[in-house]
């Protein structure tokens, strides 16, 4: 039997995918839209999968398998940064968007290709359908792609492979195959890029900030990979591995992150960024600024720990009270947009690893802070925390910052694109930091309709449409650079869409709502 609501949000992701090739249709729109309706078929294989407990891995049980939203996602992002640098005529980031549209396409195949490999018996419809999506998908990168772009997407597809195997074997229950997909998918991609740019240093190509994000994010797993193997021999919540947690993380951060930042910068790490954070006034006043709101935060964490009480330590954490942090989130967030966005890419970056680093901190028991962590963050655990790793704040991060980081700045002119495309950096604040907190909240507190077949209701969504348009005319005054060009009824109706999307969706929606909502504006 089908699940209305996963038909209401799969009605809505081929909503978003017609939207988009709308307004760009080439020979890549064939194979979306063959993807997607593949990857609807299959994410009922998927959900039958789970139920059954016949998947090969542990997945996260309280949702379904969000293949279908979770497949489009980096194929359409590639798509819209395609058509943005085709337009702007630089042709080097149009070749890099269409890598990543086929990268997501083939992504998205195999794992549909799993999820029918291993259903029993086997579909035979699903089976003609992924058959003919990947005849399509496969015969237009045959004439698109040149052969190094080929081996580039082969390889993204075999990190993948390998790094799907083994961290969703070390982290059972933290996704659903759907973020799998994504998050994977994404690191995948980055840790190609990051090798690819480390064999081929030419001087001046590419940004320091860049290479920080690469960097970062790729030593931080690699990190988090090295102490899983070692703690399998070792008791981690000893002192004496405390104490070579901490030296190895030192060695490791000094010896090999540093020198491979190095050699892509061409200068020292630590002197760069120094200067970088310190370089004007307004950046001083920005760190200390948000200096404030972290101490801000630390105090809610502290605060609602103090009024547990010894007779309710399973005491959960209200919704509106987790939502303080969305709203910390956006006071962080816009003064960044709006005066400095090259700080607050690389403080977004510097939070990431601070973040994943705490986390390993709290997973491992590493003192003194381990068990600390543990007693302060499970307040506000919710369902979607049923791994060992708490996710739920680095989504938080990872939804708001995605959209600066993913902003394509060598295909705007002046560093800023036209139209609905100039919203595209502050797609995490509308999307999450106002839509998700304002629905959540009037939701909680005074709706009264439900939508069918969800908690969600139908007042927290018109409140979330509204708050965002209202949070799109501020930034019309405050922010001198965004020049909407009479888009408003094509932001009214992303917000929308965005919206009903996150009214349905059970997957985690601090990551996928911001970058639907970037892929509305970008196109």
């Amino acid at each position: 039997m089908l699940n209305k609501p996963v038909l209401v949000e799969s009605l809505i992701v081929f909503s978003i995918v017609l939207c988009v090739h709308a307004v760009v249709w080439d020979r890549y729109s064939w194979c979306a839209v063959a993807l997607a309706i593949q990857a609807f078929y299959v994410q009922f294989k998927w959900d039958r999968l789970l139920q059954q407990g016949g998947a090969v891995f542990q997945f996260r049980s309280t949702a379904n398998s969000g293949l279908l939203p979770a497949s489009m996602v980096i194929p359409l992002l590639g798509i819209a940064m395609k058509e943005r640098c085709k337009a702007a005529g630089i042709v080097y980031f149009e070749r890099f968007g269409i890598v990543v549209a086929s990268t997501g396409m083939l992504v998205a195949l195999f794992l549909s290709v799993i999820a029918v490999g291993i259903t029993k018996p086997v579909p035979t419809n699903t089976c003609i359908l992924t058959g003919v999506a990947g005849s399509i998908i496969i015969y237009t990168m045959k004439h698109s792609l040149t052969v190094s772009e080929v081996i580039e997407v082969l390889e993204v597809l075999l990190i993948f492979v390998y790094l799907s195997m083994i961290l969703l074997y070390l982290l059972p229950r933290c996704f659903t195959p759907g973020e799998a997909l994504l998050v994977l998918g994404g690191i995948s991609f980055v840790l190609n890029q990051l090798i690819k740019r480390s064999l081929n240093v030419i001087e001046g190509r590419g940004e320091p900030i860049d290479f920080f994000l690469l960097v970062a994010v790729i030593g931080v797993i690699i990190l988090g990979l090295f102490f899983t193997v070692l703690f399998i021999f070792m008791d981690s919540g000893t002192w004496i591995s405390s104490m070579f947690f901490h030296m190895m993380t030192a060695v490791l951060g000094l010896g090999v992150i540093m020198p491979w930042l190095y050699r892509l910068i061409r200068r020292n790490p630590l002197f760069w960024l120094l200067q970088f954070l310190f370089q004007t006034q307004t950046r001083v006043y920005l760190l200390i600024y948000w200096t404030f709101l972290a101490a801000s935060a630390c105090g809610i964490v502290f605060y609602q720990n103090a009024k547990r009480s010894s007779e309710s330590k399973k005491h959960q954490a209200s919704t509106i009270t987790r939502k303080y942090f969305h709203f910390i989130v956006v006071a962080t967030y816009v003064p960044g947009l709006i005066y400095d966005r090259q700080l607050l890419y690389v403080a977004a970056v510097l939070c990431l690893a601070v973040f994943i680093f705490l986390e390993y901190i709290r997973y491992f028991r590493i003192k003194p802070l381990g068990q600390t962590l543990r007693y302060l963050l499970s307040l506000f655990l919710d369902e979607r925390d049923s791994g060992p790793l708490i996710l739920t704040h680095i989504y938080l991060l990872l939804g708001m910052s995605l959209p600066v980081w993913l902003f394509p700045r060598s295909c705007a002119p002046k560093g800023t694109l036209s139209g609905a495309g100039a919203l595209v950096p502050y797609a995490g604040v509308l999307a999450v930091g106002v839509g998700d907190t304002m629905a959540s909240v009037f939701g909680s507190t005074m709706g009264e309709i439900k939508w069918p077949g969800t908690k969600k209701t139908f007042e927290g969504t018109m409140t979330a449409v509204f708050a965002q348009i209202i949070a799109v005319a501020l930034i019309l005054i405050f922010d001198s650079n965004v020049n909407l060009n009479s888009s408003y009824a094509w932001i009214l109706m992303s917000v929308s869409l965005v919206s009903l999307l996150e009214a349905y969706t059970t997957q985690i929606d601090n990551l996928l709502l911001p970058l639907y909502l970037q892929i509305l504006f970008m196109v």
